[in-house]
């Protein structure tokens, strides 16, 4: 039975040319070679499974090769290259920090550098996650780092960068190796496919490589375990399956329930989820992910920022054009919540189903413009008694500091000169009627009641406001919560009426006015027990039994 090598073996680079997604790296060690540029000691670091080992092999077999090409590549032919190839030469040495991290194992190292190669120019020393040397190995190794001899070269390599110590690191040459990107790692698995004779849909390749996290070897190792499981012919289907990942038709669904407001059609899709053998939790994070993967493909500028293959992508855009931005960022909001609160939630299915179930009232939601239980206040509307429209108001001659509208953002308030001249004046303000301020005000009353201030809304729809000359505007409260809530805001609303009128001259006086004992509604806790007193009397008696005061 002849031997199985694993793809991750079998398809390692063998020059710097095959090596995936580094090229910025590669490029700086051969031109390195090519000027001979070489230095002592070279540090690489980066995540696993993306290529630092090799890079140091391939470097390693490269600079004792004798007859490097114009590409400066390794020729492997020779004898260096040939030993190299069959793990027979005896000048390049590696070292598992892992397992050889103690000092006499550094000390070791440290005799053999003292002595020459007995064939080719360098000795190379190519240390496996260094970072695990104690502190006591790496000062053992800081003199033979820092002055080797002009035949030695060290190259480190490590996953975990901030675990070497300074003095380590500044004796090297850093190069970072990022991770490979999904579509690097889909393209080499075509070619590993190609190579193996087997067909492998598009789709179950970009699965491989997403779940591969950006490490090579990890996508080879899962490329070779669903070969066993599915033959020569790698499906999307047999991918999903093998790996226990959820079908993106399954959150494409989903997104369509919810975007028409079908809660029993979502909450349906769910429970198969589940029956499937799935996680609720695992499946939050994939509708968090498609979201947001819907939101960046409506922008072509960060349409790249995609990681799937073109016929899911197809998809994407197709549910993406339907959905508003809106839209997709209240479902993001609430799918990061459900994400944040799953694991402290008692009952979890219950969690997912709430979250659904809002995400398929957004919709409504905006539409409304209001939340499910809060009444919208009615726009004011004029009063019989209110004065009529102003025609020619006498204009201010009182220049408005600008210290008066502290609160007011910048971008709302206009520049006021120190000195403005009457005819300046007429051209700055414009006048305005009653009907046109009560548009105004109402503009103001949406926006406070959209912001769920419900408080200072009622205030304001209380009474229609009065406009007198001068643009002094009056309006009238029944209590005085109402007063308080309403000068608290006002100068909020000066500064909307300002801009929205075009007009800076505007001022508001507010008036209590008590309403119709009948009509009356109590407010404060005086008012409220008084209330209470006047349908029982017992109350005012047991308050002065018990020398009790109302709580203002």
């Amino acid at each position: 039975m002849e031997n199985f090598i694993v793809s991750a073996r079998k398809y390692r680079p063998a020059t710097f040319d095959t090596v995936v997604g580094q090229s910025s790296i590669t490029t700086t060690l051969k031109n390195a070679i090519k000027s001979k540029h070489l230095a002592q000691s070279y540090l690489f670091c980066g995540p696993r499974g993306v290529g630092k080992t090799t890079c140091a092999r391939i470097l390693a077999k490269t600079i004792n090769c004798e007859h490097i090409d114009a590409n400066t590549e390794a020729c492997n032919v020779c004898e260096s290259c040939v030993s190299f190839n069959n793990n027979q030469t005896l000048n390049i040495f590696e070292l598992d920090a892992a397992s050889n991290n103690s000092v006499d194992d550094i000390r070791g190292l440290v005799e053999q550098v003292r002595f020459a190669p007995h064939q080719g120019k360098f000795k190379i020393y190519i240390i496996d996650e260094v970072h695990m040397l104690t502190l006591n190995a790496f000062n053992a190794f800081l003199k033979t780092l820092e002055e080797p001899p002009p035949y030695a070269i060290f190259i480190l390599a490590t996953t975990e960068k901030h675990k070497i110590i300074p003095t380590i690191l500044s004796r090297c040459q850093i190069f970072d190796f990022n991770r490979i990107t999904v579509e690097d790692i889909a393209k080499h698995l075509a070619f590993v496919a190609t190579s193996e004779h087997i067909i492998a849909e598009p789709d179950a390749l970009h699965i491989i490589a997403q779940k591969a996290d950006g490490a090579l070897r990890d996508a080879l190792s899962i490329f070779d375990q669903i070969v066993s499981f599915a033959g020569t012919n790698i499906s999307y289907k047999a991918a999903i399956e093998n790996l226990n990942i959820l079908d993106y038709d399954y959150y494409f669904t989903i997104t369509d329930d919810v975007l028409i407001h079908n809660i029993a059609g979502a909450l349906m899709t769910f429970n198969e989820i589940l029956a499937n053998g799935f996680d609720g939790h695992n499946f939050i994070v994939g509708l968090s992910s498609h979201l947001r993967d819907l939101l960046v493909c409506r922008d072509p500028v960060t349409i790249s920022l995609l990681e799937v293959s073109d016929n899911i992508k197809e998809k994407y855009k197709k549910q993406a054009a339907a959905s508003a931005p809106s839209f997709l960022l209240e479902a993001l909001d609430i799918a990061n919540k459900c994400d944040i609160s799953y694991k402290l939630s008692k009952n979890q299915r219950l969690t997912v189903e709430l979250a659904l179930m809002k995400m398929c009232s957004i919709n409504s939601v905006i539409e409304k413009k209001t939340e499910v239980g809060i009444t919208k206040p009615e726009p004011v509307k004029a009063q019989e008694t209110t004065a009529a429209p102003v025609k020619e108001a006498p204009i201010k001659k009182e220049v408005v500091q600008a210290k008066a509208y502290s609160s007011i953002p910048m971008s709302s308030a206009k520049p006021v000169a120190k000195e403005t001249t009457p005819e300046a004046k007429v051209e700055q303000d414009k006048s305005f009627t009653l009907e046109e301020l009560l548009a105004s005000w109402n503009k103001f009353l949406i926006k406070v009641s959209n912001e769920k201030r419900m408080q200072l809304a009622s205030s304001l729809s209380n009474t229609a406001p009065l406009l007198n000359e001068g643009y002094k505007i009056e309006h009238s409260v029944t209590n005085k919560a109402q007063e308080e809530e309403f000068k608290k805001n006002k100068l909020e609303l000066l500064g909307f009426l300002h801009k929205d009128l075009g007009n800076t001259s505007i001022t508001i006086e507010v008036v209590v006015k008590e309403a119709d004992p009948s009509t009356k509604k109590a407010y404060t806790n005086k008012e409220k027990f008084k209330v209470m007193a006047e349908k029982n009397p017992a109350l005012e008696e047991l308050r002065k039994q018990l020398d009790l005061e109302i709580d203002y």
